[in-house]
């Protein structure tokens, strides 16, 4: 059973979350996200997110270091006897979303990047998509991480937030705009268009499938997109100074 967790989400654009802790509850996290904690507020490095045998940690531990992420998770308990809050900030500007994994089937698949902390109990697994056209071309896509729990988890994702829920239908989405997608839906990557579209469409050569029965979450500005609108203004604005 995950820790039942209290939090508000604050902000607008560039927003963080803010957890309340009751006595030895417990929130993991993956590094770099914290914000600020009460002064009853305790942290541990640990290998993994505590929900699973030291075999299977130390498993999950090699598949992360695998796919470039941290070796480590950061589990912050309150050892007070009075509530204690922990804050964790968004890396970028978008918005925070707030998942009850119970009311999900008990199970999300998200992009890896996209994971910002979640309740005690809640199982963070690295999924390598199995589909040959998903490991070659697929980007952002071929490498996810499934959230597996009763209780909240908390993703964060780029720009304005779309939910969607499929009913059999198929979605096409630009691969990097994926946030999240429940157990029902099936996900893949397929080209894009024709040959003239690939080339000079200016979309890439491939896109995102989603289909099936559930919900998706949708990004409308990846923190890809983002880096290279600015790193290509910062170009322009260089080569305007040098001439």
């Amino acid at each position: 059973m995950s820790d039942d967790l209290r939090y508000t989400i604050n902000g607008s654009n560039l927003q963080y979350l803010e957890v309340t802790l009751e006595e030895d509850q417990t929130v993991i996290a993956e590094a770099g996200h914290l914000m600020y904690m009460e002064e009853g507020v305790r942290f541990e490095t640990r290998m993994g997110d505590g929900s699973g045998s030291a075999l299977g940690a130390l498993f999950g531990a090699a598949k992360r270091v695998l796919t470039g992420e941290s070796l480590f998770m950061t589990h912050f308990t309150n050892r007070d006897d009075e509530p204690c809050r922990v804050a964790f900030a968004a890396p970028h500007p978008g918005e925070i979303i707030p998942l009850n994994l119970r009311e999900h089937g008990g199970e999300i698949v998200c992009q890896k990047d996209a994971f910002l902390c979640a309740a005690r109990g809640t199982e963070v697994d690295i999924v390598f998509n199995k589909k040959l056209g998903v490991g070659f071309f697929g980007g952002e896509g071929f490498i996810l991480q499934r959230l597996r729990g009763d209780g909240l988890a908390f993703l964060h994702a780029g720009g304005t937030i779309v939910e969607k829920t499929l009913r059999g239908e198929k979605l096409r989405v630009d691969t990097g705009c994926v946030v999240g997608f429940e157990e029902g839906i099936d996900y893949d990557i397929q080209l894009a268009g024709g040959l003239r579209s690939m080339l000079f469409g200016g979309e890439g050569l491939f896109l995102a499938t989603l289909k099936g029965h559930g919900k998706v979450w949708l990004q409308s500005m990846p923190f890809a997109r983002l880096a290279d609108r600015v790193l290509e203004n910062a170009v322009k604005e260089e080569e305007q100074g040098e001439q």
